[in-house]
């Protein structure tokens, strides 16, 4: 008969927990911009966590993409319910709305900033090592817009 109680409560117990919302280790990122030279077009950030994911000219290899407005020559926004981890940033200041990393000969011609980079140069590139940043609470982070 005890055995038969246990079972009960076990069987209860994990019926119930089912119905709990536990705290699955997830936080926000806020990512924030400012000094954005114009008013044309709209934000696009974009989140990478795998090494070797960036640059991704192509917006191939990104883990999630936000489209924002600007307002008053800045712009944010928060990605929620990440998991832990390594992540990086990407930001691209789409003038013409089309989605893509518009380039001169070598350069963007279009505002570019990375998560932990200030500038960039044929000979600075960025990459995943350089933009990523642990994630491991939820934080706020600014990203610079570079223009060429």
């Amino acid at each position: 008969m005890k055995s038969y109680k246990s079972i009960i409560g076990i069987v209860l117990s994990v019926f119930l927990s089912s119905f709990v919302q536990k705290d699955k280790g997830t936080y926000s990122l806020t990512i924030e911009i400012d000094e954005i030279k114009n008013l044309k077009g709209h934000i696009q950030f974009t989140l990478y966590n795998k090494d070797g994911s960036v640059p991704d000219e192509k917006f191939k290899k990104y883990y999630k993409m936000k489209v924002v407005e600007i307002n008053k020559n800045s712009a944010k926004t928060t990605f929620d319910k990440l998991p832990k981890g390594k992540y990086a940033v990407n930001i691209l200041h789409d003038e013409n709305k089309d989605g893509k990393i518009d380039k001169g000969w070598i350069l963007p011609t279009e505002g570019v900033g990375f998560s932990n980079i200030k500038s960039i140069s044929p000979f600075n590139r960025p990459n995943f090592k350089k933009a990523s940043f642990e994630l491991n609470s939820n934080k706020t982070i600014q990203v610079n817009i570079i223009y060429m």
